[in-house]
């Protein structure tokens, strides 16, 4: 099995924000080994032999297209990546599938299919099957005999899973469930041969089903008439009266949100190389056409503004993959030593992706976001042009705007992430009170708010931004209680707070690391301007925080506090961003 090559210590989740970390305990692409990186050079063959003469005609659903191009992938491995060689998988480690699900994130409609079938599709039946199960459907879910589904939302039932109405009832005989009921927005439905399908056991008990489409009762409904990823399939499944043996039951009855909560963390975490793949893409596309395109006598490339777009676009994909392949790394961390022989596999793996719930969260929500910038402002390198169909930022853009849906909305995910924290506060598995009542007595010491005169600016402003999160927790448990997790704006400002502080650390770590092995001079510059940025977010954040939980004299004191946590000297953006932008113009690509 393919392992990171270097040994990382074990971390918790969320104690970043208690705990500093050096850049020789994170890792990043730089420390990809020669198997990760014979991974990305196979997909990247696939994708320009297979995938890119074809996208047109995947966009137009042209029947048994995607499935076809699926099940060539399938045969290079690419479609069971961590599946157990025993089961016909590569038996690889999680970077790999990080790889592969970047190295096919290009056009979002094959990635649909591509990700829904390996994550979303296949990932239930392989940490929560039964051996029988396993080793009758895992084979053809390896090759892509039978394409995968993953059926949860319904149609008054999305961000509120446990809403859902589809009924799953004990025949007489006992031998079989009937199910009945709608599903909706599923991808890969109207391809699928092999569904997981979420009911709930006598109206009441949440369970998860494995569902085969040549089952009398199963039911595609039409194409839906989507925003973007067109070439995707995204159908309802209708059922009735379907036959399912007892025999597939996933799981234990009435706990199927053990599967689906667990399963989305997964794909939370693989939507970060997923939306890195396709900013790196998109940015490609505009810095070709920005050295191509002719405007008032020279090509737009070189003027600033240009220039400006060109290296926000690459400085916020920066951080996404930086975000990304640091929580890859710090679940491979608990996973040292870890093979599929061993008892309970798929429960340790689960436990270690679950341990990193909120930095999850926080890379489906930063990444999703950056990539909608990307793309619009990659529509907007393009002028008029962007704006039509004919060019590849125009899809490029409609695609982008779903991930912020995808496995879970933005909304959903900002209020996870930082009620995940607070939950492991109360178990005393993180320490933020004790973080918090330190941070007050730092304050009541004395005027030194900083980190010191040692270090550089941009490690003073990643130290001081935890600073921030940790005084807002204090100052919004303090007024709210047990209650703050009903105060949803408050909870996500926290979260938007938590989140740029990890972002600006792992960058600040990952630049370190290059530097010291002397490389990196751009991302030198690229932390320097998004450390900043990012600074400017938080404080933002942490006003409204403020204001929406203390006031008068408190509110003062505290507003002062932030202010001096927040300080920070400019650099010089302008030039920053033009000598990135003169990098990446000279490689017509993303590089660091």
């Amino acid at each position: 099995m393919a392992t990171a090559s270097m040994a990382l210590p074990k971390t918790r989740g969320g104690s970043f924000l208690v705990e500093d970390r050096t850049y020789h305990e994170i890792f990043s692409p730089e420390d990809f080994t020669d198997e990760h990186r014979a991974i990305a050079r196979t997909t990247e063959d696939f994708w320009n032999k297979e995938v890119a003469p074809n996208l047109e005609d995947i966009q137009h659903q042209k029947p048994g297209l995607a499935i076809s191009i699926l099940r060539k992938s399938a045969e290079l491995g690419l479609t069971a990546v961590v599946l157990p060689e025993k089961f016909g998988g590569m038996e690889m480690d999680l970077t790999s599938a990080m790889i592969v699900a970047e190295g096919v994130s290009k056009d979002g409609s094959y990635s649909g299919w591509h990700g829904a079938h390996t994550g979303i599709g296949t990932l239930p039946l392989l940490m929560f099957g039964t051996e029988a199960q396993k080793e009758k459907y895992l084979p053809k879910l390896a090759t892509a005999e039978m394409v995968a589904a993953y059926c949860l939302s319904e149609p008054q039932a999305g961000s509120d899973a446990m809403a859902l109405k589809t009924r799953a009832d004990l025949s007489a005989d006992g031998t079989h469930y009937v199910l009945n009921g709608q599903k909706m927005w599923i991808t890969n439905g109207g391809g699928a041969d092999f569904y997981t399908i979420f009911a709930k056991v006598g109206g009441e008990k949440f369970t998860a089903f494995l569902v085969e489409r040549a089952w009398p009762g199963v039911q595609p409904g039409n194409e839906e008439k989507k925003m973007g990823i067109k070439g995707s399939s995204t159908t309802p499944v209708f059922l009735d009266n379907v036959k399912v043996p007892v025999e597939n039951v996933l799981g234990e009855i009435g706990r199927g949100h053990i599967i689906a909560f667990n399963i989305l963390n997964l794909g939370r975490l693989k939507l970060g190389p997923f939306v890195v793949g396709g900013c790196k893409e998109i940015l490609r596309i505009s810095l070709k056409y920005a050295k191509e395109r002719k405007a008032f006598g020279k090509s737009i490339c070189e003027f600033g503004m240009m220039q400006h777009k060109l290296a926000e676009m690459a400085i916020r994909t920066y951080a996404a993959e930086t975000m990304s392949y640091r929580v890859v790394g710090m679940i491979e961390s608990h996973l040292a030593g870890w093979n599929w022989e061993q008892p309970d596999a798929a429960g340790t793996l689960l436990k270690a992706v679950e341990e990193f719930a909120a930095e999850c969260s926080y890379i489906k929500v930063f990444a999703s976001e950056a990539l909608d910038y990307v793309a619009d402002e990659g529509v907007q390198i393009h002028g008029g042009y962007g704006y039509h169909q004919d060019y590849h930022v125009e899809r490029a853009y409609r695609d982008s705007r779903i991930n912020r849906i995808f496995e879970g909305t933005n909304e959903i995910n900002r209020m996870l992430a930082t009620g995940y924290l607070l939950k492991r506060a109360q178990r005393g598995q993180l320490p933020l009170v004790e973080a918090v009542k330190k941070l007050q007595a730092e304050l009541l010491s004395g005027p030194q708010l900083s980190s010191g005169n040692d270090g550089s600016e941009e490690a003073k402003l990643v130290a001081n931004a935890k600073k921030i999160a940790l005084l807002a927790l204090g100052v919004a448990y303090q007024r709210f209680g047990n209650d703050l997790e009903k105060e949803q704006e408050v909870i996500a400002g926290i979260t938007d707070i938590a989140m740029n502080a990890f972002a600006m650390e792992s960058v600040l770590l990952r630049t370190e690391k290059l530097a010291a092995a002397g490389k990196g001079e751009f991302a030198q510059k690229m932390c320097a301007v998004f450390v900043r940025e990012a600074m400017e977010t938080v404080e933002v954040a942490a006003r409204a925080v403020l204001g929406g939980c203390v006031e008068g004299d408190t509110l003062r004191t505290n507003m002062a506090v932030l202010r001096r946590f927040a300080k920070f000297e400019p650099a010089n953006s302008i030039a920053l961003r033009r000598e990135i932008a003169t990098h990446l113009l000279q490689l017509e690509k993303y590089a660091v």
